[in-house]
C-alpha cells in the first residue's frame, strides 16, 4: 500500500482536537500577520498597525468560520469512512483555497479594491498557505505526541498490573484512542463488525467470551496486520491461526474455527484470495 493510500490517524478526526487546531491556526494567524505582515500586507491597503489588527482579526474570524464548516463535513464523513492521505491532503488544499477566495472576495466588495482579480487571489492564498500550514503541522506534530505518549501510558498501566504478561497482551483501543480491553493474540478468534461497534471473540476459560468496542473493522485491520489476523468479509476478521479448516460451498468459502463450539465463518470473493495466499503461505 502507498503511503497516501493509508488512512490518517485517527488522533486528527478528534472532536477535541479539531476544535483546538482551529484556535491555535487564528492565534497564530493573527500574530503572524500584525507583527511579520507577510508579502507586505499592510502596504496593500495603506493602513495603521491598529487598523491592520482590526482588518486581520475580521478576516481571521471569516477564515474561522469556513474552517469550522469544513470541519464539520469532514467529521460527519469520517464517522462512515476514514480519509486517507491524499483524501485529506485534497481537502485540506481545498480548505485553503476557499479561505483565500473568500477573503479576495471581502476585498473587492467590502474594501472596493480594483485590482486585478488573479493577482488578488494569488496573494490571498500565499498568505492563506503561510499561516494556516504552519500551525496546522506543529498542531499535527503535537497530537501525534499525545496520542503516542497516551498509548505507552496505557501501556505502562498493564505492564504494572502484570508485569509477567504486559510485552505478551495485544491492546484494543476504541475510536478516540482510548485503550479499552487487551487479549493475548493466541486467544482471539474472530471479529465482527456491526454498524460503528466491533466485537471482539476469545476463549476465556475454555469458554467463548465476547467484548464489544466502537471502532471500525477498516481501522482494526491495519492495527492487525502485523499479527495473524486476515479480513475475510466485510464484516469478519479472523486469527488464521484458529482456522483448521477452509473449505469450499455453493455459496463460496468458509472457515472452520478450532474453538469450543461450532463457529463458520463466511469469505467475501473480494477477500477470497488473500485468504487463500495466506493459506499457501502457511500451509
Amino acid at each position: 500500500m502507498l503511503i497516501w493510500e493509508k488512512k490518517i490517524p485517527e488522533f486528527l478526526l478528534f472532536r477535541k482536537n479539531i476544535v483546538n487546531r482551529i484556535l491555535f491556526t487564528a492565534a497564530f494567524a493573527l500574530v503572524f500577520i500584525n507583527i511579520y505582515a507577510p508579502f507586505g500586507v499592510n502596504t496593500w491597503f495603506n493602513v495603521t498597525k491598529l487598523e491592520l489588527f482590526l482588518y486581520s482579526s475580521g478576516l481571521i474570524l471569516t477564515g474561522i468560520l469556513v474552517m469550522v464548516i469544513s470541519r464539520i463535513i469532514m467529521f460527519q464523513i469520517s464517522r462512515k469512512m476514514r480519509l486517507n492521505y491524499l483524501q485529506y491532503g485534497v481537502w485540506e488544499i481545498a480548505e485553503i483555497s476557499i479561505m483565500a477566495l473568500v477573503y479576495t472576495s471581502l476585498k473587492i466588495f467590502f474594501l472596493h479594491e480594483k485590482n486585478d482579480l488573479v493577482d488578488d487571489f494569488v496573494n490571498s492564498l500565499q498568505i492563506t498557505a503561510l499561516v494556516v500550514i504552519i500551525p496546522y503541522i506543529i498542531a499535527a506534530l503535537y497530537f501525534s505526541w499525545q496520542d503516542k505518549t497516551r498509548k505507552l501510558e496505557s501501556l505502562e498501566q498493564q505492564k504494572d498490573e502484570n508485569p509477567a504478561k504486559a510485552t505478551k497482551l495485544l491492546p484494543f483501543f476504541d475510536e478516540k484512542g482510548v485503550m479499552r480491553f487487551s487479549m493475548f493474540p493466541s486467544d482471539i478468534f474472530y471479529l465482527e463488525a456491526a454498524d460503528n461497534y466491533v466485537t471482539i471473540y476469545f476463549l476465556n476459560k475454555q469458554k467463548v467470551s465476547h467484548y464489544l468496542i466502537r471502532n471500525s473493522l477498516k481501522n482494526l485491520e491495519e492495527y492487525l496486520s502485523e499479527y495473524s489476523f486476515i479480513r475475510c468479509h466485510r464484516s469478519f476478521i479472523v486469527n488464521f491461526e484458529k482456522v483448521k479448516l477452509i473449505r469450499k460451498e455453493k455459496d463460496g468459502l468458509k472457515l472452520e474455527i478450532d474453538a469450543p463450539t461450532e463457529m463458520i465463518i463466511p469469505v467475501s470473493k473480494t477477500y477470497s484470495q488473500g485468504v487463500l495466499d495466506e493459506f499457501v503461505k502457511n500451509g
